[in-house]
């Protein structure tokens, strides 16, 4: 496969994950920044190569082969976020664009050997799951935070917005992967939050809490 047909499985692999549904050719064009027409020819080479199920106008799946394939591309990614901050210290904001280029690396061999010399890691420096050489992986029982109600608490598992800007707001305000946060109250004119976070007071926006996984405690 090319860079560019791997950049599509991917993304048809987590707009399918995020929708739980077919995808429209609108939103994968969408989330490329790209026209629907490209996405529409690349899309009948993909449907040619058995990687993904495409009829005009009615969206488009991954097929078996194709969804394994997208999961070796997001392994290799997600492997090498690990890599970038465990083994070289890198930021976690920083290693998305990173790992984006480097998640198109073909040698099999070289990414399970990773795979060990990591410890075999099942989550991303994001909270993301790691599949395996598989394709499988462990589902993190987790929710939004926006969707707590008063008075519950959770552990921070995951962010829905990994850009660099949100990841280093986090660092700013000391909210991180296994941070205890508690909703202390909501506001309902806007939908921000008071919470506790490692016991400290903060008041977050909706946008904030809707970008941020956690798993009740």
């Amino acid at each position: 496969m090319t860079f560019s047909e791997e950049n599509y499985l991917k993304t048809i692999y987590h707009l399918t994950n995020l929708l739980d549904s077919e995808v429209s050719t609108n939103a994968i064009a969408e989330k490329m920044e790209t026209k629907a027409s490209s996405v529409t020819d690349m899309l009948k080479k993909l449907a040619e190569k058995d990687l993904v199920f495409y009829k005009k106008y009615q969206g488009v799946s991954l097929t078996e082969k194709g969804q394994l394939a997208a999961k070796m591309i997001v392994r290799k990614h997600r492997l090498w976020e690990v890599f970038l901050v465990e083994k070289l210290d890198f930021p976690w904001d920083e290693v998305h664009d990173i790992a984006e280029q480097l998640e198109h690396i073909k040698s099999e061999k070289l990414i399970n050997k990773l795979d060990d010399f990591l410890g075999n890691p099942t989550e991303d420096p994001h909270g993301d799951p790691i599949p395996d050489s598989n394709g499988s992986y462990i589902k993190i029982e987790k929710q939004l935070l926006s969707e707590l109600n008063e008075n519950q608490s959770g552990i921070c598992v995951g962010v829905k917005d990994t850009s660099s800007e949100f990841l280093q707001y986090l660092d700013k305000q000391g909210i991180s992967l296994g941070s205890k946060i508690e909703c202390v109250a909501k506001e309902i004119f806007d939908g921000s939050l008071k919470i506790k976070v490692n016991g400290n007071d903060l008041t977050i926006s909706s946008k904030i809490a809707a970008n941020l996984f956690v798993k009740l405690i």
